[in-house]
């Protein structure tokens, strides 16, 4: 028999599998409203619109290769991006623009990690991580979450994991989270980042939901959420950060389609990292690379900030409606735009959240993703929910729910 690897046996991304079953009963007519992608309604900013048709008009069909890691004028764009967010200094030359943030983790994984590696993910928390470690043969290490720590790890629970698992080699962080929305303060994050220097750890840290975040101080210390750079305890060495940051334009500037990621890469892995890309994609995509300096506009940022002001609403309007949805516990959602929410006593005679997101599917027309995609050791009895739609289909999508709760 032909052989297929092993490492190819991975589970299926659920929101994906979700998103066909919408397509196919949309196409027969029925009147879906779906919550399940993280996905900002509405679309690119301005700019980038703008800047797209003046491209694709003027390029005469002449958008080719690039190189691996990007045209020189958005690395630097990028650079100067976290001058104003976070007042840091960065070499252009440390930006690497990726197919997506899907594809920086995989040349970051491959440059950073050997097969057999252990690499530590929160539970719950984004599947593709688990899953992308896992079929590069990565030893994927679970770290357990829940309220008591914020749905972030801490230094006890990685020493924990650690002491159960044996020594770790990398960490993968993610605030604000998905599916929780959670994040880790300046100093908790500096804490971390102190762990992984003391134990020999490579932190990577996902950071596409920055500036989706909602403080309750805006004028506090990092309201977008802190850069890993900027507490990395190697920061000031003369080889600079050990730690690998991963971004996107996908979330923020709701360009989701575009592909276009970028990460922050440390000295000793750029050459790695390179290499790698000019193998795996050849290059970004050049159309996205040349439209995706409109994002640095004034005017994106503008119109990027007045999304999330949008979306602030959504969250409280969710928040005030928890008691009619009877759904608890719930992570806190300060960024990002998901609602983690436990529905066990919700479940009446579905014996999981798969079941019950299936009915409430064909049933109500509603399309949420189980949590089983996200935790699949508690996942059963949890659900997440995007409000990353327009606001009316987060009211009426919320007055199905509570009437298939209803019976």
């Amino acid at each position: 028999m032909v052989k297929v690897s092993r490492r190819s046996q991975i589970a299926p991304f659920e929101v994906m599998e979700v998103l066909d079953r919408v397509t196919t009963l949309r196409a027969g007519g029925r009147d879906i409203l779906s919550l399940c992608a993280g996905e900002p309604s509405g679309g690119a900013p301005t700019d980038v619109r703008e800047r797209a048709a003046r491209t694709f008009s003027a390029s005469g069909g002449s958008l080719g290769y690039t190189s691996a890691l990007g045209t020189p004028d958005l690395r630097a764009a990028v650079a100067g991006h976290y001058g104003r967010w976070y007042d840091l200094d960065v070499d252009p030359g440390a930006v690497g623009i990726t197919t997506g943030a899907s594809g920086a983790f995989v040349v970051v994984f491959l440059a950073a990690f050997d097969a057999g590696d252990r690499v530590a993910v929160v539970r719950p928390g984004y599947p593709a991580y688990r899953n992308l470690l896992a079929s590069l043969d990565l030893t994927v290490v679970e770290v357990p979450v829940g309220p008591d720590t914020g749905y972030q790890p801490t230094p006890e629970l990685l020493d924990a994991a650690a002491a159960e698992h044996g020594a770790l080699d990398g960490l993968v962080l993610a605030s604000p989270a998905n599916p929780t929305g959670s994040m880790v303060t300046r100093a908790e994050l500096a804490a971390i980042s102190e762990w992984c220097a003391e134990h020999d750890v490579r932190l990577i840290s996902d950071e596409i939901y920055h500036g989706i975040t909602y403080p309750d101080d805006p004028l506090a210390p990092d309201p977008r959420g802190t850069c890993a750079w900027s507490v990395d305890p190697a920061r000031e060495s003369p080889s600079g950060p050990t730690s690998v940051v991963v971004s996107s334009f996908s979330k923020y500037w709701g360009m989701t389609g575009w592909r276009l990621g970028w990460t922050l890469l440390p000295a000793d892995l750029r050459s790695a990292v390179d290499a790698l890309a000019g193998n795996v994609a050849l290059c970004p995509p050049t159309p996205s690379q040349l439209v995706a300096l409109g994002a640095f506009t004034d005017r994106s940022y503008a119109e990027a900030d007045a999304a999330v002001a949008a979306l602030a609403q959504e969250r409280r309007f969710l928040f005030d409606s928890l008691d009619d949805l009877g759904w608890g516990p719930v992570a806190p959602a300060d960024g990002a735009f998901y609602l983690w929410g436990g529905i066990s006593g919700q479940l009446g005679d579905h014996p999981d959240s798969v079941s019950w997101c299936r009915a409430l599917l064909d049933d109500a027309g509603v399309a949420l993703v189980p949590g089983t995609d996200m935790d699949p050791v508690t996942g059963g009895d949890f659900v997440r929910l995007s409000f990353a739609v327009a606001p009316e289909v987060v009211h009426e999508a919320v007055e199905r729910i509570i009437a298939f709760q209803s019976g």
